[in-house]
């Protein structure tokens, strides 16, 4: 009991910390260039102190039922040597992992009141969820089968292009974002624990080259899917919704209030995270066929993922949406856009810096790169790939620049470099671009883009609001692969010296 009273105080620090970088942004810009307290500040301040709360709850939960559980069973399933089996529980681990994912339902809520109910925000998880298993199941038979994973990546992105220029340009940005939010603190060690198990298991694999690159595909997939969804939902020629019905990120949103609301609340967060423990209990009892090692600790651990998911996002309403908005609101205000750029750009770095899931790959990298790599140089580089990535972003929906283009853009600039770079980075930098976006980071930048497009002059919040957290995953597989390339011909100039 002390121990996970320990663990569970290092979590709350944790998650804490997290929330440190945006604090001091926000403060900074609050007291040296607008120099007065926020209106709604101690909301604000109570709703970040709860998501920290609902963090270290969730993660708790995590490290006492799914963490522990999911390990046994990928060790029983390795052993066994099967790939139908290994497919077929990638498959699992995905969907449920992220169709539970507070980030995606977050967006998810946002997109269906914009687009007053058009884009169905369960229907959007199950897609977005769907594709993260099947890119699962892919992964696990690329690395089985020792398939280089530029080849797929080159190809995959190629049909993101081909696809966002026929996409309706109300589900482009919609799109983009979903794919950046299925990779958080949670599905990514989990991911790239299976990539990197299964490279070290096999004779004639590299963990660097073929272990990384799961979360990649996890974030590439989505992209495609989604905005095959939105040519369906968007080929009625109907109204476009011009995003008057935005309620769920409004500043003067209230938490849940009452005992039978709070009950009718805590079913809801139980239905959303149901699908990953009846995945884990069928997989333990009607595939291995042995019982749990501790049933009442697995029991404890969901309880407290489900409390931790109810007061994530009660304190997102009344925290992280409001501060987005209110900043948006605020910055907007001066004859200059500079401070709106200067803004996105220091929240951009400061939360990547700090982001926990980029760290925790990063060291993997290190110690799976045997030099070639540092740990602190790569979270460098990402941090300012995702700075720069929000700016332009930012810039995008202060001009109103169609967003086709600048994603397009930016893919096949990927695509060049993904040829042009050294072979151990490939797979790397594309996790990289997908480990930027963290269950604290996506509703900030959400709510910064959405309030900015609500408060410029003719933007459409559902075309112009979304789009932020896909620049912020693009930037930094540029800022990556660029350095190895550089670093790549520094060497060879090097060696070329007498």
């Amino acid at each position: 009991m002390a121990g996970q009273l320990r663990d569970f105080a290092h979590a709350l620090l944790h998650a804490l910390r997290n929330l440190l970088p945006i604090i001091i942004v926000v403060v900074g810009f609050q007291a040296l260039l607008l120099r007065e307290w926020p209106e709604g500040g101690l909301g604000m301040a109570i709703g970040l102190g709860i998501v920290a709360l609902g963090v270290a709850l969730f993660l708790q939960g995590l490290e006492l039922s799914i963490f522990p559980v999911g390990k046994r069973l990928a060790n029983q399933f390795a052993r066994r040597g099967s790939m139908p089996l290994l497919m077929a529980f990638g498959f699992a681990i995905g969907f449920s992992a992220v169709v539970a994912e507070p980030a995606l339902i977050a967006v998810a809520e946002q997109a269906y009141e914009i687009s007053d109910g058009r884009i169905d925000a369960l229907t959007l998880r199950l897609i977005v969820a769907g594709s993260v298993g099947l890119v699962m199941a892919l992964g696990v038979f690329r690395v089985i089968l020792g398939h280089p994973l530029h080849w797929y990546m080159i190809v995959g992105y190629v049909t993101v292009v081909l696809v966002t220029f026929f996409a309706p340009e109300e589900i482009v940005g919609l799109a983009y974002d979903s794919g950046g939010v299925t990779t958080n603190i949670v599905t990514v060690p989990l991911i790239a624990a299976l990539g990197i198990g299964l490279a070290s298991s096999i004779r004639g694999r590299n963990p660097l080259l073929d272990g990384f690159g799961l979360v990649a595909l996890a974030v590439m997939v989505p992209m495609i899917s989604v905005q095959l969804y939105g040519i369906l939902v968007y080929a009625d020629p109907g109204e476009v919704a011009n995003g008057a019905a935005l309620v769920a990120a409004g500043s003067d949103t209230e938490a849940p209030s009452g005992l039978v609301t709070m009950i009718l609340d805590l079913f809801g967060m139980l239905r959303d995270v149901l699908p990953i423990i009846l995945v884990i209990l069928f997989f333990q009892y009607a595939v291995i066929s042995r019982p749990l090692a501790s049933p009442l600790k697995v029991a404890v651990g969901f309880a407290l993922v489900i409390v931790g998911l109810y007061a994530f996002v009660v304190g997102l309403k009344l925290g992280l949406f409001p501060i987005g908005q209110r900043m948006a609101e605020q910055l907007i205000g001066f004859d200059t856009w500079l401070w709106v750029y200067l803004f996105a750009f220091a929240i951009g770095f400061a939360t990547t810096m700090a982001e926990p899931a980029l760290i925790a790959v990063g060291q993997q990298a290190e110690e799976a790169a045997a030099g070639k790599i540092q740990g602190n140089v790569i979270r460098i580089l990402v941090a300012v790939g995702v700075a720069i990535g929000i700016t332009i972003g930012v810039h995008r929906i202060i001009s109103g620049d169609s967003i086709h283009h600048y994603i397009i853009g930016g893919y096949v600039l990927v695509i060049a470099l993904t040829a042009l770079a050294p072979r151990y980075i490939v797979a790397l930098a594309f996790d990289l671009g997908g480990v930027t976006t963290s269950e604290v980071t996506v509703p900030l930048v959400t709510a910064l883009g959405i309030g900015l497009a609500s408060q410029i002059e003719g933007r459409n919040v559902l075309i112009d609001g979304f789009g932020l957290i896909a620049f912020a995953s693009i930037f930094p597989i540029v800022t990556v692969m660029s350095y190895a390339i550089l670093m790549e011909r520094v060497a060879h100039w090097r060696e070329k010296q007498p």
